[in-house]
């Protein structure tokens, strides 16, 4: 009875759609396969079998990109944009609508889990959203200006840019960032009281129901439309900032401001990806793999996120995005013509730095920084 009861789990949400998403994926790359034998390459064109298999890494990148997205907190395309922007010739605003996309569905994905443990303020991230997804709308219509205006000198200066709020990012993390994990709330606004967005939920690691409370909702929605503007100008992911000010400003817990952050990513970006869509940035191709992905590796990272504390998860994230920046700033300034093109050794040196970096400071010897843990 026990091995039938397991059975029928897998029948059930999440695991039916994942057993349903990992068949179309394998189907859908057995047919590619199957098509690339019999089809020609057009001169100095792409041969479709390498074609297949560059779509197939998408896919396996976009998984591990979203599982850690999701643990740490925060959108996949604040992963994806950078690393893409840095080491592909892809057209900018090609890589940021799907960056969009990318946190999109990264944050959909984890909303079931999220909300069903009661972890996800689903209120709280409706009333954010509000904020969030006019600063994003606007912020993807800057973007689409600034491509139209500056040309190739503003795709350098956007790389520039993005490479130092990455890097900035970055060092927020390391420094472990200002959070309280249990924010004691001394006094609830009127405005605030009014809206009535907090619930209780169990929490797994004290074995009790927590019943916070939340205070400055008002400047709390001026800073998720900040934040919408600079995640829609650049395509990224937001959760690295809604964490912190729903921390912070709002007095909400840590991991419900990160499992919120997620579920109003989710919906907000539904809006901020439009203009890039109507601009026809969104490429049906080029974006499916990346999504395939993210619905699997978004969904197993909710879970871990329910149960584990991973820390080193987040030194894995500090690397990737220290090396993005490395890679946003040089190659914005060799567009620019300020430097030449760096030879192939000059990466692989700079990755192996910071790879031992996060070694060192998974295993506990990494000079500690400034800050509170």
């Amino acid at each position: 009875m026990k091995i039938q009861a397991k059975n029928i789990k897998l029948f059930k949400p999440p695991w039916l759609g994942i057993s349903v998403m990992l068949a179309v994926v394998i189907l859908s790359y057995l047919a590619l396969l199957l098509i690339s034998r019999g089809a020609e390459t057009p001169d100095e064109g792409m041969a479709l079998t390498s074609i297949t298999g560059l779509l197939f890494g998408f896919f396996l990148l976009s998984f591990v990109i979203s599982a850690i997205a999701v643990v740490a907190g925060i959108g996949g395309g604040t992963l994806f944009t950078p690393f893409m922007l840095a080491f592909t010739p892809i057209d900018s605003l090609i890589i940021r609508g799907t960056g969009l996309i990318i946190a999109m569905f990264s944050g959909l994905a984890s909303t079931g889990p999220f909300t069903k443990s009661g972890i996800g303020n689903l209120k709280l991230s409706i009333y954010s959203c509000c904020g969030y997804g006019i600063g994003g709308f606007i912020g993807a219509q800057g973007a689409l200006w600034v491509a139209n205006q500056t040309g190739i000198n503003g795709e350098g200066i956007i790389r520039i840019a993005l490479g130092g709020i990455v890097l900035a990012i970055a060092l927020y993390f390391l420094r472990g960032g200002v959070k309280r994990e249990w924010p004691e709330v001394k006094k609830v606004d009127h405005f605030t009281q009014w809206l009535g967005i907090t619930q209780p939920y169990y929490e797994k690691s004290l074995e009790k129901v927590v019943d916070y409370q939340a205070t400055r909702a008002g400047w709390g929605l001026v800073a998720t439309c900040s934040i919408g503007i600079i995640s829609g100008f650049f395509g990224l992911g937001a959760g690295w900032a809604i964490v912190p000010s729903m921390n912070l400003i709002m007095e909400i817990p840590l991991k419900v401001a990160v499992a919120s952050s997620g579920i109003l990513i989710g919906m907000g970006n539904c809006i901020t990806v439009w203009p890039y869509l109507h601009a026809g940035a969104i490429i049906p191709l080029f974006v499916a793999p990346w999504l395939a992905g993210l619905f699997i590796g978004g969904i197993t990272g909710a879970h871990v996120l329910i149960r584990v504390r991973a820390t080193s998860i987040r030194f894995i994230l500090i690397g990737i995005m220290l090396f993005s920046s490395f890679g946003l700033v040089t190659k914005g300034l060799i567009s620019l013509g300020y430097i030449p093109s760096l030879p192939r050794a000059a990466y692989v040196a700079a990755l192996l730095i910071i790879m031992a970096g996060v070694v060192l400071a998974i295993i506990g010897k990494l000079p500690k920084f400034g800050g509170s843990r």
